[in-house]
């Protein structure tokens, strides 16, 4: 039996089996707390000076390291650097020195953590780990004035690297040559290790809690990301079953991929679009290589965040131009700005929130913020012409506030018709169906615009009252949960009888038990990440629409999740037992919610 088995994220599949070498581990521990005298007050400011600017002249450093592969990781440094170069951090530990009479370390520490607060209480998976690249940056800062940071440049052999959290900087150092697999104390399903390891195709985990105190240098390890494992020190018995079963796998990525390139259309012609979910502009190379037919959701937060200043509307026409142009003639879907204020810049001030989940964000900061939105509403437009363009507006709950939406798009097209600017006045405008309100006025909506898209990631949390990233309820967090079915099928259905495409962009899409249900309600498009859409496709391309809908009707009829969860756990393993052994599902546990 191994030595231990400890559970995380797994963001990046694959079966990996090597020695464990650790890197970065936490300093927090460490972190001192003193007293400074008043007359040093003025020293310890410079020491932490004196700290930022060493970390900005390492990550300068690194950053024109980047390997081609890597060269998304240069806008994420690039990220960094500005945050390092922002006064508000450094000047807001300045002001702790000086008030509290604490060392620089503490200091910047009391900084870091008022930032979580305006970060983390927001219900954006995303946007929450965003926070993690001010952690990153302070944790760098914190490391030069601890002499805790080291070189982890030089890692001899092939090794599987293991680490507090992994910043792009240290991923640029490190010889990738020589990593197996990644796995991490911190992070999320859309931290930068987890977009690392897809790009390299190796095997990651993250949110690993117990690592640093379970496993040790030189640990014989196997990181399964299939189903979230670090397993630590192995006997024969495991390491021949692990090495059987990554050769199952390789074997298995090669031949989805051979034929990832067909359409995903059922064995009796029913074609569903399958398109991408990208963050990074970088990232469409992979959507193509992975058979994606097109952008079924780009986040234009990205362009955002992390930064001191607002993008220009020439900024984002250039960078939406770029993208609508090598996608083209494949479709790509511009959501508008989804976030909150105080997740932008500090311009628009912090707001006092005891629940911003539900505040003041996405479509409804859009419209309080009218010269913002009108700024990228006219990069969209001007991006239109371009290629294959369409746009949608994000948590949507009622007709008055999309009509407003729609309002202030008809304004930037008057604009740019005065100005004698070109646009595609005939391009697509929908919306994301994310909160029960929209469900329940679905028909009303769907007369009002030329798609649906549905986030069911939001959708699922609102409907059933839960913070999935609350490990306390988190178990709550049921796709196949009645209700949510129920308001998927009223959407689609409402949808159709006035006829406009829906699609479904949320993790859903990707998981392999939902998706013969969503072909059984006839969703028109689905759209995952990329690495996803090979598996999805090939497990498409083998099902029948008659045992769809009949699936779909059994499932509806059941009056639980529990029943409607293993119902689907033993229709779908029969029909693909191979498919199901490499995917992470969703359905794990027996013990399920009534």
């Amino acid at each position: 039996m191994a030595d231990k088995i400890i559970t995380g994220i797994p963001v990046s599949s694959g079966i990996a089996i090597g020695k464990a070498v650790f890197v970065n581990r936490s300093h927090r521990s460490l972190l001192p707390r003193h007293t400074v005298p008043g007359h040093l007050l003025e020293a310890e400011k410079s020491r932490l000076e004196n700290a930022f600017l060493m970390t900005g002249q390492e990550m300068e450093s690194v950053r024109d390291k980047v390997p081609g592969e890597l060269e998304q990781h240069r806008l994420i440094l690039d990220s960094h650097l500005m945050m390092l170069r922002d006064p508000k951090l450094m000047g807001r530990a300045k002001e702790h020195i000086e008030i509290l009479h604490v060392n620089a370390e503490w200091a910047l520490e009391k900084a870091v953590s008022e930032l979580a607060q305006a970060f983390l209480g927001f219900d954006d998976a995303y946007l929450k780990e965003r926070f993690q690249d001010v952690r990153q940056v302070a944790d760098r800062v914190q490391g030069h004035m601890l002499g805790t940071d080291q070189e982890i440049s030089a890692i001899g052999g092939r090794a599987i690297i293991m680490a507090h959290d992994l910043t792009p900087a240290d991923t640029v150092e490190l010889d990738v040559s020589r990593i197996l697999a990644f796995a991490t104390t911190r992070g999320g399903k859309t931290s930068h290790t987890g977009i690392m390891a897809r790009t390299l195709g190796i095997p990651a985990l993250v949110g690993v809690q117990e690592l640093e105190n379970f496993v040790a240098d030189g640990d014989m390890v196997v990181i399964d990301g299939l189903k979230g494992r670090v397993v630590v020190n192995p006997d024969e018995e495991e390491l021949f079953e692990y090495n059987d079963l990554a050769t199952r796998f390789e074997t298995y990525q090669k031949k989805i991929i051979r034929r990832c390139l067909l359409p995903a259309e059922t064995s009796d012609g029913f074609r569903v679009k399958v398109l991408a979910n990208i963050e990074l502009i970088e990232e469409v190379t992979s959507v193509i290589d992975h058979g994606g037919e097109g952008i079924g959701l780009y986040r234009t937060e990205y362009s955002y965040l992390n930064r001191t200043t607002l993008p220009t509307e020439e900024e984002l026409t250039e960078k939406y131009i770029d993208l609508a142009s090598i996608m083209s003639p494949r479709k790509v879907v511009f959501r508008s700005l989804d976030l909150g204020s105080d997740k932008i810049i500090s311009e628009f001030g912090q707001l006092d929130e005891a629940n911003p989940a539900m505040g003041l964000r996405a479509i409804r900061f859009c419209l309080r913020h009218p010269e913002l939105f009108k700024t990228q509403l006219r990069a969209i437009l001007r991006a239109s012409v371009y290629g294959n363009v369409a746009m949608m507006f994000p948590m949507i709950s009622g007709l008055r506030e999309l009509r407003r939406a729609k309002a202030r798009l008809k304004e930037a097209q008057l604009d740019l018709a005065r100005e004698g600017v070109p646009y595609n006045p005939d391009m697509p405008v929908g919306i994301m169906i994310e909160v029960p309100s929209a469900v329940m006025i679905a028909e009303l909506l769907a007369r009002e615009v030329d798609f649906f898209s549905i986030g069911t990631n939001d959708l699922i949390q609102y409907s059933l009252g839960i913070d999935r990233t609350n490990p306390n309820v988190s178990y709550l967090y049921q796709p196949l949960h009645p209700a949510v079915l129920r308001s998927i099928k009223q959407v689609v259905d409402a949808a159709h009888q006035v006829g406009i495409e829906v699609s479904l962009c949320g993790e859903v899409a990707s998981d392999p038990f939902c998706v013969p249900i969503l072909m059984g309600m006839q969703i028109d498009c689905i759209s995952l990440s990329p690495q996803a859409i090979p598996g999805i496709k090939r497990i498409i391309r083998q099902t029948r629409m008659d045992e769809c809908r009949n699936l779909l009707r059994d499932v509806i009829s059941q009056q639980t999740v529990g029943k409607i969860n293993r119902m689907v756990k033993d229709s779908i393993f029969k029909k693909y037992p191979e498919e199901l052994t490499f995917f992470a599902s969703l359905l794990d546990s027996e013990e399920l919610p009534g």
